[in-house]
């Protein structure tokens, strides 16, 4: 039995074996072979487990993530039927080739000539090009590739890292639990393990190097422990651990009925953050008031190509629907830093999380953010649509990324399609330049959501991704609070309301505070509404406005989280 230690990113246990997500070596040896039929048979038999591993993913892949993600899949399952690709490829085995270095040969030559190509649809196909020629290399070698897909059984997925594209792609009745080597607490892999509450670990340097497949694994979320093959009495520990986790779960289903309320009266609004239409109903069973976060760029992952103005429309539509006119904040897409699209040929960044992404794209490819607009208009009529910008930071950019909603919004109304007279438009406060001039954007701005994830990172200048500097997150820092203060009180002076989407809305030790501080909307992961609601019908909002006084003189993370834990827990 062995520990390793890492930062708790999603709370709870998990008990089951590993599943190592690492690229396997697919190093071989291009030899000239003198017996072509064995290699053409060798070639045939991974043709044909290719097609069987393909179709598994194909099902798996419509079954929980729907048709349009499924046909990405069926792209692949055409490059692998395609009589050129086939011919090409036994050519060059009969040239005395063998397998691997016939296949690998064609899959260059296809991919290269693709890309040179001015059709973007084509240049899209170098993907799936590369991604079959992989899956058939690994069967020619006898080598199994890992895909999230194919997971059966319970396990506990230790990788790396998790990008978000792969990330929204776990299956939560399989995948128990998380085990990452990099990461912080609000990398996008622990936000997206929150939003499924998935427990995880994350930053554990060397759990790929520790962690051999298919050992048993107790994950613990809370204390940013890994346990490698537990002995039996550790193990029944952590079993009545969880099942007492699972007994407290349960008493919190009384605060689905009760209001948001403090115990003098101050009510708030407890709402849910939501990447597609499946997290609605976690939002609804767990009591969510609305949609404080969607985050539209996941409808643009894990395809080749943008989506359309009709299935965008089609989604916004449905979520609105399913809230059933509950207050629903869209986000426009905020694409760039962690988050990449190979299809748009985002540039190279040395600082990507200071560099080209969100509204700075969506202004720059205007053609791509007028289509999530219209959308996101269109649909506007269906329910309560607010609509927010991403990564503000100066007057300018919000100015421009309204005027351009507001232009679409006529052209519609021009062609006898109805919007929506109701339609909130806000902004992220996520960069300290918005928070210090919220005075001047409350002017334009309808309301304020702060994403207290981006803004601490900017705050102190520290990649949130970095484990190195992680000991920079300091959500309960005096500088967060102050900045947070300013937004609030620049708000409520212009009769504008102040929403939280970031980690510190679902927070124990960050409810007081905000709470204090006059925040009108929490806005959190699903699995942490019935908490947070529990915590705030507690608490005594004037009281907590005396305290701020105090707290707010206070000069370090560590003092504020300490006074929190004496006074208003």
């Amino acid at each position: 039995m062995r520990e390793l230690e890492g930062i708790g990113a999603s709370s709870g246990l998990a008990i089951a074996p590993a599943y190592c997500l690492i690229e396997p070596n697919l190093i071989f040896d291009p030899k000239e072979v003198q017996n072509t039929e064995i290699e053409m048979e060798r070639l045939k038999q991974s043709i044909s487990n290719t097609k069987k591993q393909l179709k598994l993913i194909y099902d798996s892949t419509k079954q929980y993530m729907g048709e349009q993600k499924a046909t990405i899949i069926a792209a692949q399952e055409l490059v692998l039927e395609d009589p050129a690709w086939l011919t090409a490829i036994s050519d060059q085995i009969k040239q005395g080739n063998n397998a691997e270095m016939a296949l690998t040969k064609v899959a260059d030559v296809y991919a290269t000539t693709f890309a040179e190509m001015e059709n973007d649809y084509m240049k899209e196909r170098v993907a799936d090009i590369r991604d079959v020629a992989k899956r058939m290399l690994s069967n020619l070698l006898g080598v199994n590739l890992p895909d999230l897909s194919l997971i059966q059984s319970e396990v506990i997925l230790v990788a790396d890292d998790l990008v978000p594209s792969l990330t929204i792609q776990l299956n939560k009745q399989y995948i128990k639990g998380i085990v990452t080597n990099i990461g912080g607490k609000t990398s996008h892999s622990a936000i997206l393990a929150r939003s499924l509450d998935i427990p995880a670990v994350v930053g554990t340097k060397k759990g790929t190097l520790d962690i051999k497949h298919g050992i048993p694994l107790i994950v613990d979320g809370e204390m940013g422990r890994v346990i490698i093959d537990p002995v039996d009495d550790i193990k029944r520990f952590y079993l009545n651990k969880q099942k007492v986790l699972v007994e407290g779960g349960k008493s919190l289903s009384h605060y689905l009925s009760v209001p948001s309320t403090t115990a003098d009266g101050h009510t708030v609004h407890i709402v849910g953050n939501i990447g597609n239409t499946h997290d609605i109903d976690a939002v609804l069973a767990h009591g969510g008031e609305g949609i404080g976060l969607f985050r539209t760029e996941f409808l643009y992952m894990n395809r080749s190509e943008l989506p359309t103005e009709e299935e965008q429309f089609d989604v916004y539509r449905t979520v609105l629907l399913k809230m059933q006119n509950k207050p629903t904040v869209v986000r426009t897409m905020d694409i760039g830093g962690d988050k990449g699209l190979s299809y748009l040929g985002l540039p190279k960044e040395s600082n990507p999380f200071l560099g080209y992404r969100a509204i700075r794209i969506s202004l720059d490819r205007q053609h791509i953010f007028r289509t999530q607009l219209r959308a996101l208009l269109k649909a506007s009529i269906h329910g309560n649509l607010k609509i927010m910008f991403p990564m503000i930071s100066i007057l300018e950019e919000f100015r421009l990324a309204k005027s351009i909603l507001l232009e679409e919004k006529q052209k519609l109304l021009n062609a006898g399609i109805p919007v929506s007279e109701k339609i909130e438009i806000g902004m992220m406060v996520e960069t300290p330049a918005a928070a210090m001039i919220a005075d001047f954007f409350v002017q334009e701005a309808d309301f304020f959501s702060i994403g207290t994830n981006d803004l601490i990172q900017y705050m102190f200048a520290a990649d949130r991704m970095n484990e190195q500097v992680s000991y920079l997150y300091q959500p309960y820092h005096p500088a967060i609070l102050r900045a947070i203060q300013i937004v609030v009180e620049a708000a409520h002076k212009n009769g504008k309301w102040v929403g939280i989407c970031g980690e510190m809305a679902g927070d124990q030790i960050a409810i007081p505070l905000l709470l204090g501080l006059g925040i009108d909307e929490f806005s959190m992961n699903p699995s942490a509404i019935l908490r947070a609601r529990s915590q705030i019908t507690k608490l005594n909002k004037e009281e907590l406005s005396e305290h701020l006084k105090h707290i707010l003189t206070l000069a370090t993370d560590k003092e504020v989280s300490q006074y929190v834990k004496e006074y208003l827990l």
